[in-house]
């Protein structure tokens, strides 16, 4: 074969491929935009993301001008620079998770590619694009997904590299993507972007009786030197900064979190086993094929991976089962290695069957129907009262301005709002209340304590409000329906807008008023008490 057409059937090669992940990031990205955030995550992460584009502090997240060091700040860089190039919005608040499935397809379609056949590779791709729980997954701005994608892009490199070391081909390029992308899973989630891809490698290894070869590759000294370039400078900075980082991101944020009780979302031992067959319907009833089938001759570099996606769906699954605490999100990097196995159980029970496209394209269109519909579904039931809280017209909150959350902090209004600085969190900020919950008040508490001059600045108690209300300037105070209950200084404020659950009052303050002046007035703005707000 000439070089010329050489080069053009590799250029073809390359088209091919790169059509196709283009196509399955295209069906990734376009229902993003098309539902409001979903409390209280992706208000909380999409408002800390805004809130770094804002301020222009992008080393240190914050959450509600307080240093927020619940997870590293990977995802917040990304949404940070998606709202600066295509504006503030819910698609580019999201994008971050569009670009962790989609590495987490990439990665998958990749090894599959190169250690087993092309079309085994797009089948699974294929299968996970279309499991509703990855395709809603993937549009949910949270960390979940785009910490998925680390770990899946980190397993199938150190996979490849180790296949290839192996085999005595090339593995170097391979095994430096996979710690460069252990450097971004630890910046994307923490430890787990580590613990999780070297448990399931490990474990492999020591079952296909490839320790030597593993453990060559985890004594490759220029790798851990990259991950450390990679996510190392930001973690020292921050050490550096803040002395009490350490204890509470690594101690109480990794191993109290994963051992203690107390915290939300406490689920049963057997929890995601249900969550990850039900909800990746209708592909997870092809894996019963898969274990009642005959396996046909492997290709070539492929007789270890349906042993690796075993590994890798069990060690994610019962990693994330072992702590009281779980959450959906938690077990995505599950789904990478499930729709593998769909992969090779639809190979197994369609091979030579002249029905084959047709169960394929049925099977994937009844399953895309069911993503779509998962979009509807979450942007239905997940919408918060205050993401439909809307100011009439001709009212808007101007810079200057004071805001005041009474009781309650909504995540979503600074974004919905466009509010221009952290607002007034007035509550009861004694540790044993602030404590006493794995919730608003706690995540804002600890985050204060970090900064406790910054913190005096922005959570206050509720009987100091009306003094600086009173003062000369606007001042904007939004809170429960019922919030006369604690505050009954509402009453004589002016009422804005409300629905059943929120309500905003305003107030001009002038000068010469007392700090008594919203005291002695009737009620213009009362509200009945609504015994359903909390």
């Amino acid at each position: 074969m000439s070089a010329a057409a050489q080069a053009r059937g590799t250029s073809s090669w390359w088209k091919g491929h790169a059509a196709f992940l283009l196509m399955v990031g295209v069906w990734l990205a376009w229902t993003a935009g098309l539902r409001p955030l979903t409390a209280p995550d992706e208000g909380r992460y999409a408002g800390v993301a805004r809130a770094m584009l804002e301020s222009g502090d992008w080393l240190v997240p914050r959450l509600n001008g307080l240093p927020f060091f619940h997870k590293p700040p990977l995802f917040y860089w990304l949404g940070a620079g998606a709202m600066q190039v295509f504006g503030v919005h819910e698609w580019a608040a999201r994008l971050p998770s569009v670009l962790g499935a989609w590495l987490a397809a990439a990665s998958l379609y990749t090894l599959l590619r190169r250690h087993g056949d092309l079309r085994l590779a797009r089948w699974a791709t294929l299968a996970l694009c279309t499991s509703p729980f990855f395709f809603v997954g993937a549009q949910f701005a949270n960390l979940d997904m785009l910490v998925a994608g680390c770990i899946t892009a980190t397993i199938a490199c150190a996979a490849d590299a180790l296949l290839c070391l192996d085999e005595e081909r090339p593995w170097r390029i391979a095994l430096a993507l996979a710690f460069a992308s252990a450097g971004l899973g630890l910046l994307a989630k923490g430890l787990i972007g580590v613990v999780l891809p070297g448990g399931v490698i490990v474990l492999w290894a020591l079952l296909t009786r490839r320790t030597r070869v593993a453990l060559r590759m985890a004594v490759w000294w220029p790798g851990w030197l990259l991950m450390a370039l990679v996510a190392g400078p930001w973690f020292v900075a921050m050490q550096l900064r803040y002395p009490e980082f350490f204890d509470y991101f690594v101690i109480t944020q990794h191993f109290r979190r994963f051992a203690a009780s107390g915290f939300n979302n406490e689920h049963p031992f057997w929890f995601y086993a249900p969550v990850v067959l039900g909800l990746c319907l209708p592909w997870t009833p092809w894996l019963l094929l898969w274990w009642r089938k005959a396996a046909p001759a492997p290709s070539r570099g492929a007789q270890g991976l349906p042993l690796l996606m075993l590994v890798w769906m069990g060690v994610v699954v019962v990693f994330f089962s072992l702590p009281r605490s779980k959450l959906v999100g938690y077990v995505l990097p599950a789904l990478p290695p499930l729709a593998a196995l769909v992969a090779l159980g639809l190979e197994r029970a369609l091979a030579g069957s002249p029905r084959r496209a047709k169960v394929l394209g049925a099977t994937g269109t009844l399953a895309a129907l069911l993503c779509v519909g998962g979009v509807a579904a979450a942007g239905h039931y997940g919408t918060p009262p205050d993401a439909r809280l809307q100011l009439p017209a001709g009212e808007s909150v101007r810079p200057g301005d004071r805001v005041v959350m009474l009781d309650h902090y909504f995540y979503e209004l600074p974004f919905y709002w466009q509010l221009p600085g952290p607002v007034t969190v007035a509550s009861d900020w004694r540790p044993a209340v602030a404590q006493a919950s794995d919730n608003w008040r706690k995540e804002l508490a600890d985050a204060g304590a970090f900064e406790p001059v910054t913190q005096a600045a922005w959570l206050q108690g509720i009987d100091a409000q009306p003094a600086r209300i009173c003062a000369p300037g606007r001042t904007w105070v939004i809170g429960p329906s019922n919030a006369q209950l604690v505050a009954p200084w509402v009453l004589g404020m002016q009422l804005v807008t409300f629905n059943t659950e929120i309500a905003v009052w305003r107030h001009d303050g002038r000068a010469g008023e007392g700090p008594d002046c919203l005291t002695g007035h009737g009620a213009p703005g009362a509200l009945p008490a609504w015994s359903g707000a909390s």
